[in-house]
């Protein structure tokens, strides 16, 4: 089983563990880039990615069901937020923090970028979907790992609920 990122023409369907990987690698960059309510808001859709609490395959979103904004403006500055934060992760970004080498991130990272890049955000005035809105942003960071969180919905970030290894 898998989860699949959709966005217009293209589709990034990953395994179990390369979501994992896929997510991980993002919301370190996420993190550090966010300053914004979009950004925020973008964030808690990342949070909701976290198979360790979501449960596995059965996470994924569609570029299509993301609220971008309302004006051109906003939908521009959104989609760049988005390309900033996939561009930094690329960078290897915080990775030596996961504990793990995140194989094939940068496969998926790229592919990412290509869809995002290639995608035309619609005005999002009618759009019902399942992006966070304004007071579900992720607004609360782990202190241990300054990972934003679904905190204080969750227990920490996606560092503080991965499972152990024994």
């Amino acid at each position: 089983m898998g989860n699949v990122f959709g966005g217009g023409e293209r589709c990034l369907y990953l395994s179990n563990g390369g979501t994992e990987v896929f997510i991980d690698v993002l919301m370190l960059a996420v993190s550090d880039l966010a300053d914004d309510v979009w950004d925020y808001r973008f964030a808690a859709l990342l949070t909701l990615q976290d198979q360790n609490v979501m449960g596995r395959g059965a996470v994924g979103f569609d570029l299509q069901d993301i609220a971008w904004g309302s004006t051109p403006r906003g939908r521009a500055r959104s989609k760049d937020f988005v390309l900033r934060a996939t561009t930094l992760a690329l960078t290897r970004h915080r990775w030596s923090e996961l504990g793990y080498a995140p194989a094939f991130a940068r496969d998926y990272l790229n592919q990412f970028k290509a869809m995002v890049e290639s995608f035309v955000p619609a005005d999002d005035t009618h759009l019902v979907g399942d992006f966070p809105g304004p007071d579900a942003r992720a607004m609360a960071s782990c202190s241990q790992h300054r990972i934003l969180s679904a905190l204080p919905h969750w227990e920490g970030c996606f560092l503080c609920t991965k499972p152990r290894q024994s």
